[in-house]
């Protein structure tokens, strides 16, 4: 396998660098906790590390991956039918069930606690769940992130079951509704879990918008939020 690599990496560098001599190079699989690879060039040297995960892939798979990750390591274009093969290839159900899987074998999720100096999360998730999805929905780990955040501000973990929201948040000064919002703009993501739709990925489909418009204060805490960071 390492020898097929090894070609594979040749060939996808010569079709982006024809002219460029093939640096010394090492391209390996990797125990990650989710599907990453990464390229890096430490003193001449390429070094790629690929998920495990992707062990046993196809070929046209694997170029696909070796092509994407060289052309942004040299700043090239990348091949829009390479994109696309790597993009329904991880998209696959059988792709995501594998990850999820991985995930929750390898990866560590740090639990900080529902309980801030200011919010609790717990309560906050009680509170929206009964306002509007009549109480029907399971509580996840509702947990605050271990430093203030602005990059992002909130996330679920699916393979954790776990919301994460910005200490950012737990302050005096941080109005009601933003907060709720955000927590209810997580929880329409346990509701409607991201989709493939052809070679893309749905994260927030038609069904999770239409819900995400019944919070009352949608526009005040969008500009609340627009000041501080990102929502996942």
């Amino acid at each position: 396998m390492i020898s097929d690599l090894s070609q594979t990496f040749t060939q996808a560098f010569r079709d982006l660098r024809p002219l460029a001599p093939i640096p010394a190079f090492e391209v390996r699989f990797y125990r990650f906790a989710n599907i990453n690879n990464t390229i890096r060039l430490r003193r001449g040297r390429i070094l790629v590390r690929l998920s495990d995960l992707l062990e046993g892939a196809p070929g046209p798979v694997l170029y696909a991956i070796l092509h994407i990750l060289i052309a942004k390591l040299y700043r090239k274009p990348i091949a829009a039918e390479h994109a696309t093969r790597y993009r329904k290839f991880t998209g696959s159900r059988a792709m995501a069930e594998k990850t999820h899987l991985i995930r929750q074998m390898r990866g560590r999720k740090r639990i900080e606690g529902a309980q801030g100096a200011h919010y609790n999360l717990d309560q906050i998730f009680d509170r929206l769940n009964q306002r509007f999805f009549h109480g029907l929905m399971a509580r996840p780990q509702m947990t605050w992130s271990g430093t203030r955040a602005l990059r992002s501000l909130g996330h679920y973990d699916p393979a954790h079951n776990t919301i994460v929201v910005s200490r950012v948040f737990d302050r005096a000064g941080v109005p009601q509704y933003a907060i709720e919002y955000l927590v209810y703009h997580e929880m329409l993501h346990l509701r409607h879990p991201v989709r493939l739709r052809g070679s893309r990925r749905q994260v927030h489909p038609p069904e999770f918008q239409k819900e995400e418009k019944l919070f009352p204060q949608l526009a005040e805490a969008r500009q609340f939020l627009k000041h501080l960071g990102s929502l996942e």
